[in-house]
């Protein structure tokens, strides 16, 4: 991405986290403080709860973030001490400011070794709390900016690795970082090669748990049996070959994040223990019988319509809306063809440095040819066209005949619909080139699902579909001849 639009794209980011209102939490057992604090702190524009004993308090910071607590001291079921003590064994970078009636410096030297970051003094003056508010803020917000420049610093995966400036892209980036600070559960859908793992990867950068691990598997690489060992982990003896206990990758996620790419290719035997997963926080080896706690944030991924997997019975009901918190929905490249010359010069630049040779430029009618190109295996399927490019090209200019002649030969090749032949369905031409990209590789699967960048589980799927089965074979040739 071009320096320029880095900058334009991250100040973009930052003006809508300034201009979100800081979530204040006020403990008081007494309700006239309560409503006074709401009222107060509302009009200086902030978000504000209130609850009148500490328990409430806790269970409340258990579930949801703020960027402060406001606690009496003096509560008569739990001291505004005892909630700090408390909540900060759970939620160690959690600020407080307590405040009491009853002024003394041992209670103040008190809140203060606990982890208080300010005390006042009722009765208070108006001021003095809204300026103990700004200063604990603004620490904060110091403190944030800090962590972001070591992450930068270190070379983290973030969203600037997510080229695009379109609209639609740059809504993508920002509703993920929105709900990167959260815990709760994402599914991210979107065709194959759109980058689902860039978007699980950056949100888990800007998460909480960017210091834990980042585990991933794809769900359809491996047979249900083991996966299951993948995923759970399995004990000595608990079948054949198991010669030691193996540790799964959910305990290795432990802290981090676990994304799980192609859920939909998951077995229903499967998508049971998962849903235990998400409820209990707890899995079993195989072969084990004591459960093990793991503190994991799930991200999963599919390029299904988990819907009608859900009606035909492929796909667990609960397990869906359990994953389906928070969607994410990745647009095809199609959709985004103004995305598309970012892109190219983008993998140009990337392929050159890593070939350490100069960086190439690319004539007009190439370029036009790759904007103009329906990429069904989306980005994915654009890089490795210009990676072959880039090596294959002998000066410092990429022309057509660079590019393979699949591309020249569907320049002009008329997909549509047959009902509306004007505007043609996705459908109708994923179907069409499906049909052409098998027809090229002579029904060979394997071949066709890389040419279309996916898997070839999803390719069989996608045929029976379709219902495309006939196609020219070498047996053919042969009978010819």
């Amino acid at each position: 991405m071009p320096k320029k639009q880095e900058l334009k794209y991250y100040c973009k980011l930052q003006k809508l986290k300034e201009n979100m209102p800081a979530n204040i939490l006020v403990i008081d057992d007494e309700d006239s403080m309560c409503n006074f604090m709401d009222i107060m702190l509302t009009k200086e524009g902030y978000k504000v709860d209130t609850v009148m004993s500490g328990r409430d308090a806790i269970s409340l910071l258990k579930n949801r973030k703020y960027d402060l607590v406001i606690a009496d001291l003096h509560m008569p079921e739990m001291t505004g001490i005892e909630v700090l003590k408390e909540v900060k064994e759970f939620k160690e970078d959690q600020d407080f400011i307590v405040m009491t009636a009853y002024a003394s410096v041992d209670t103040a030297i008190e809140a203060m070794k606990q982890g208080a970051v300010d005390y006042i003094t009722k009765p208070f003056k108006v001021d003095e709390i809204k300026i103990a508010i700004e200063k604990s803020l603004s620490h904060k917000t110091l403190v944030k900016e800090n962590e972001t420049l070591k992450k930068q610093l270190r070379g983290d995966n973030s969203f600037d690795n997510f080229i695009g400036t379109s609209k639609e892209v740059v809504n993508l980036k920002m509703l993920a970082l929105r709900i990167a600070d959260s815990d709760s559960t994402v599914l991210i859908r979107g065709e194959s090669g759109t980058g689902k793992d860039l978007i699980a990867k950056a949100i888990h950068h800007h998460s909480p748990r960017n210091k834990g691990q980042f585990v991933t598997i794809n769900c359809a690489a491996l047979p249900e049996n083991l996966l299951e060992s993948e995923l759970f982990g399995h004990k000595k003896g608990s079948f054949t070959g198991a010669i030691r206990d193996k540790e799964g990758l959910f305990k290795v996620a432990d802290g981090g994040t676990f994304f799980l790419d192609e859920i939909g290719n998951t077995s229903l035997a499967i998508q049971v223990k998962l849903l235990r997963v998400l409820e209990d926080k707890k899995i079993t080896p195989v072969g084990g019988t004591e459960p093990i706690h793991v503190d994991v944030r799930l991200i999963a991924a599919t390029n299904s319509n988990l819907e009608d997997d859900v009606k035909q019975g492929r796909f667990r009901a609960d397990l869906f809306y359990r994953l389906n918190v928070i969607p994410l929905t990745i647009p095809p490249l199609r959709e985004r063809r103004e995305d598309i010359e970012l892109l190219i010069h983008h993998f140009i630049r990337k392929f050159c440095d890593k070939l350490n040779i100069k960086i190439k430029t690319i004539e007009p009618e190439a370029k036009e040819l790759m904007i103009n190109y329906i990429w069904s295996g989306n980005v994915r399927e654009l890089e490795n066209t210009i990676e072959r490019a880039v090596l294959l090209c002998q000066d410092n200019i990429l022309k057509l005949s660079d590019f393979p002649e699949r591309l020249k030969k569907l320049e002009h090749t008329e997909i549509v619909n047959e009902s509306d032949p004007i505007n043609p369905t996705l459908e109708s031409i994923e179907k069409a080139y499906i049909h052409f990209v098998m027809s090229q590789t002579r029904g060979k699967k394997v071949e066709a699902a890389k040419i279309l960048g996916i898997n070839p589980s999803t390719l069989y799927r996608k045929i029976d579909k379709y219902d495309l089965k006939d196609f020219p074979s070498q047996n053919d040739d042969k009978k010819k001849n």
